[in-house]
């Protein structure tokens, strides 16, 4: 969140009301038919932008819904391990899927039986941090998780480097 501060007649300060995020990860699914072969594409970023992780996985069959979920279950069982010397970590969530961000924000209810307990998963583990939030991003800022998932759909394996 932003403030808006007065710094003199005409002038004005935006100042963020909290912290950075301690961990910003971009997290997208694929699959080639719905449902069809399937995969993950996690990436971790430092505050200022650094890459720490990036990591694609083919899953097998499964929708495009799924894997979505699949790669934010991914991302939220490894960020602990990054997290390590962090008393009250936050995590910040971009995803280009609408569709899960508005479920997992509570704006969209979460009707599909199968992503049900992967939502239900989502936010258990969710609760391992001080604050998750979740934002959505338009595709091409989400591309090195796109690419990680297409990678890994091409391999039917573990990517965990960009060629």
């Amino acid at each position: 969140m932003w403030r808006i501060a007065r710094a003199a007649p005409g002038f004005f300060h935006f100042l963020r009301e909290s912290p950075l995020p301690h961990l910003i990860i971009h997290v997208d699914g694929a699959s080639r038919g719905n449902p069809g072969p399937a995969s993950t594409g996690v990436v971790f970023l430092t505050p200022d932008g650094v890459d720490i992780l990036t990591r694609g996985e083919y899953i097998g069959e499964a929708t495009n819904n799924v894997a979505e979920y699949r790669a934010l279950l991914d991302a939220l069982r490894r960020a602990p391990q990054y997290l390590s010397t962090v008393a009250k970590p936050e995590l910040e969530v971009r995803s280009d899927s609408e569709l899960l961000v508005k479920q997992l924000t509570g704006v969209y209810r979460i009707k599909h039986p199968g992503l049900q307990p992967l939502a239900a998963e989502a936010k258990v583990l969710a609760r391992k941090f001080a604050k998750v939030a979740y934002r959505h991003v338009r595709r091409e800022d989400n591309r090195v998780a796109d690419r990680l998932c297409n990678l890994a759909l091409d391999r039917r394996g573990v990517v965990e480097e960009l060629d």
